[in-house]
């Protein structure tokens, strides 16, 4: 099931699977112009999946809580669930999951999701509430954003025509993947520099994973047109910067609260880095924005 938001600027559309966003169409263009990526499944058939209970890979796909081994896929679950649609305005559309016997089998914490979308002119603000209902047990966990971009936007351009646009000079150095796991080694992208050219010889060697940087905005902008996506993510520890390969036309920027597992064997879970420790009867509220141009 889908539900919408529209202004007199976008129409924004997320379905309930996943509670992922799925369209943010600028409709006072002519003609309309859609900024998300469109799932194609030959390519990547996700649009914008939220990340939880985990970000990245584990070894083997395991972790370990107190002592026993438990299962999950990269990024977790609740990309796969049903969330239900709990609250809407004109504005604003809140969707919350939680925990059940199926997700206790791999994830064994009482928890509750809610993710909420709140539209205002240009841009979609969306907001993250992890809540423990429980009396006496911490509540563990990761959460990540992964929207997909078209790039290009306009039928007369390329992927390369784009570039990441950053508000002041920047300086980064990318923490390396093996088999989707951090490997522990680094490499330099940004000397005190502005902008990052698009190429797909960028990602070659997978996600470009990023810790400790200095800005909280990036903007994914065309070198040809007026035509853009900028998000915000202030607070966020982790970035990633990714597309599936030549030819894919999309581009990613992921604001995490939480990161891939290190190559080796799997860790108890509270080991695990970027993994967030909530106290019962406590919350934790995140959010990041997506302005379109």
């Amino acid at each position: 099931m889908q539900h919408t938001l529209t202004n007199a600027h976008c129409r924004v559309t997320i379905n309930t699977k996943g509670a992922e966003l799925a369209s943010f169409v600028r409709i006072d263009n002519s003609p309309e112009l859609e900024y998300m990526w469109q799932a194609e499944p030959a390519v990547w058939g996700r649009h914008a999946p939220v990340l939880f209970p985990i970000v990245g890979k584990l070894p083997q796909d395991t972790y370990l809580h107190q002592g026993k081994e438990y299962k999950l896929p990269q990024h977790g679950f609740a990309r796969d669930r049903e969330f239900t649609l709990i609250e809407q305005t004109e504005t604003e559309l809140v969707f919350e999951l939680r925990a059940d016997e199926q997700s206790k089998q791999v994830y064994p914490f009482d928890f509750v999701l809610r993710i909420s979308y709140y539209l205002h002119e240009l841009t979609l603000e969306i907001r993250w509430q992890v809540l423990n209902p429980t009396a006496d047990q911490e509540l563990l966990f990761s959460i990540g954003a992964h929207p997909a971009f078209r790039c290009p936007l306009l039928p007369d351009e390329t992927f390369e025509d784009y570039a990441f646009h950053f508000d002041h000079p920047v300086t980064f150095e990318r923490y390396l993947l093996q088999s989707g796991l951090l490997s522990g080694e680094t490499e330099p992208v940004m000397n005190n520099q502005s902008k990052l050219p698009l190429t797909y010889d960028l990602f070659k060697d997978d996600a470009l994973v990023l810790k400790h940087f200095d800005f909280s905005a990036i903007a994914v902008r065309s070198n040809r047109s007026d035509r853009a996506v900028r998000l915000r993510f202030d607070g966020f520890p982790y970035l990633g910067l990714w597309t599936k390969g030549p030819g894919a036309e999309f581009v990613c920027v992921e604001p995490w609260q939480g990161i891939a597992s290190s190559v080796g064997a799997p860790v108890e879970l509270a080991e695990k880095e970027g993994i967030l420790t909530l106290a019962p009867g406590q919350e934790f509220n995140a959010a990041y924005s997506i302005a379109v141009e």
